[in-house]
């Protein structure tokens, strides 16, 4: 598999502060829970949690709709809940990739049943074009067009997360 950068560490970092700054700017004076979606959120969301400067707390749900592929099966299962009672509270869910929105729309739906005061997104990758179902980040890192990437969390059968920049993988 051969694998092409994208986005350098020191990009991606300066794009993590920048997300960082606007969700902090939009919650000043707000305690903010953080719901990153395992597992492909995590280093994201601990770039970001690092970088913001309004208090938060953070919490994990993992969805479970890729399987060993490279494309979404569609079917989503919820493997691990959030712990946090989320009733009344800011609610950002992080996110490493939204593609189709199947995954976000069945989580965000998921979550404002607990009825949190709100819920917004923040997503590393954006891939617009790929939508089954709309939805918008609130908060994007990188719009990306077409094909597979890998890194930065992001994986493909479970290899690649350890990466520090992003890559597009070529066939």
């Amino acid at each position: 598999m051969k694998k092409k950068i994208l986005y350098s560490k020191e990009v991606i970092d300066s794009r993590v502060k920048e997300l960082a700054d606007a969700i902090s700017n939009d919650h000043e004076g707000k305690e903010v829970v953080l719901i990153g979606v395992l597992k492909g959120a995590f280093i994201f969301l601990a770039d970001l949690a690092r970088y913001l400067k309004v208090s938060h707390s953070v919490d994990f749900t993992r969805l479970a709709s890729y399987g060993s592929g490279m494309a979404s099966s569609g079917n989503i299962t919820v493997t691990k809940d959030i712990e946090t009672d989320i009733e009344g509270k800011e609610v950002i869910i992080v996110e490493d990739i939204i593609d189709t929105g199947i995954t976000m729309t069945f989580l965000r739906e998921r979550l404002e049943k607990r009825q949190p005061a709100s819920i917004k997104i923040c997503t590393l990758i954006d891939k617009k074009h790929r939508r089954k179902i709309a939805i918008d980040a609130d908060y994007v890192g990188f719009a990306v067009q077409e094909g597979f990437i890998v890194g930065y969390g992001l994986d493909y059968d479970e290899k690649f997360r350890c990466l520090p920049d992003i890559y597009m993988v070529e066939e």
